[in-house]
């Protein structure tokens, strides 16, 4: 089974920027998707991005990050990468790397924790 570990968290100025990677121990293609989904202290995990596995997958976004996160991936070194810029307090939250197999099924990182202070 695949493992996966989230690295990139931390604590920064709002407007700030922080990069989160997700390395895997198999192979990205494998899976239907890879994103990124967070959860604040209090609320429910809501998804952040996604990516597709295909060649120029399909990328998705909250509304909430649009414009101002990039997800993407790296198939040769089975990484995906959340590159976020213009922080808010708002997006401080425990992010997690999931990888969503074609089955349905998903395997979560442990979390990486992310605060923006304002």
């Amino acid at each position: 089974q695949v493992q996966l570990v989230e690295s990139g968290g931390g604590l920064v100025q709002a407007g700030g920027s922080l990069r989160l990677s997700c390395a895997a121990s198999g192979r990205i293609f494998s899976f239907r998707a890879m994103g990124w989904y967070r959860q604040a202290p209090g609320r429910q995990r809501e998804l952040v991005a996604r990516i597709g596995s295909r060649i120029g997958g399909t990328t998705t976004y909250a509304d909430s990050v649009k414009g101002r996160f990039t997800i993407s991936r790296d198939s040769a070194k089975n990484t995906v990468t959340l590159q976020m810029d213009s922080l808010k307090p708002e997006d401080t939250a425990v992010y997690y790397c999931n990888a969503e197999a074609y089955s349905g099924s998903g395997t979560w990182g442990q979390g990486t924790q992310v605060t923006v202070s304002s």
